[in-house]
């Protein structure tokens, strides 16, 4: 064997011994296998999605909640199980969240797995790996039905007026009753503070208020929030 091919040999045995190394700690010690492992176990509801919005992870307890598959409830999947009223808001907060990469939280009505619609609280958190990269959304969600059913009671005449708005228009309404400002909204948004401010003001005309305490009730009184 020439030396040129000799080195060639040696070379290609270490890619191979570096790849096994490589498969070896992704089976056993990587941090995703570490965090599947504890979310496989965890009490509640634990989902995840890549770069491109679309869920790849569920674990046991979600899909325990749901009847349903990995396969059925991964991509947008389990977007199937919201209820008719509450779909629009929760698919336009999650994927306004992804896109400007901010945490969400945010309360719907989710088919369970006989049939009942219940109120879960669901907050997701942007997963930033090595090098600052985007690597998707990590969240849980909890079965919020008892507690709400404890503290809210939702008023009809609100809920009409508040989904009357449009999506942005409730966007902001819930990021100005969880307090904040104009300017923090805009950010949350990704859209200008004139914007933001002109949302602001279609909102209040809508609701026939004056101030942000009122606009805060009616968050409040039609389940946008808690109080």
């Amino acid at each position: 064997m020439s030396p040129q091919a000799g080195d060639e040999v040696n070379s290609l045995k270490a890619r191979v011994a570096d790849l096994e190394a490589e498969i070896e700690r992704l089976k056993r010690g990587s941090p995703d296998h570490q965090f599947r492992q504890l979310a496989d176990s965890a009490p509640i509801m634990i989902w995840l999605s890549g770069p491109d919005a679309l869920c790849t992870y569920f674990n046991p307890e979600w899909l325990r909640f749901r009847g349903r598959t990995l396969e059925e409830e991964s991509g947008h999947g389990w977007t199937s199980g919201l209820h008719p009223d509450d779909r629009d808001l929760a698919i336009e907060t999650y994927l306004r969240a992804f896109s400007t990469r901010q945490p969400f939280r945010l309360q719907f009505r989710l088919e369970r797995a006989d049939g009942e619609f219940c109120w879960v609280e669901n907050v997701g958190v942007p997963r930033i790996e090595a090098g600052d990269v985007f690597a998707g959304f990590m969240g849980a969600a909890s079965d919020a039905t008892a507690r709400r059913a404890r503290t809210f009671v939702p008023d009809e005449q609100a809920a009409r007026m508040v989904f009357a708005l449009t999506e942005r228009e409730r966007e902001m309404l819930v990021l100005v009753a969880q307090g904040k400002t104009t300017k923090e909204a805009a950010k949350q948004l990704g859209i200008t503070y004139k914007t933001a401010d002109s949302h602001r003001s279609r909102i209040l005309e809508k609701l026939g208020v004056h101030e942000t305490a009122s606009m805060v009730r009616y968050a409040i009184r039609a389940g946008l929030i808690e109080a």
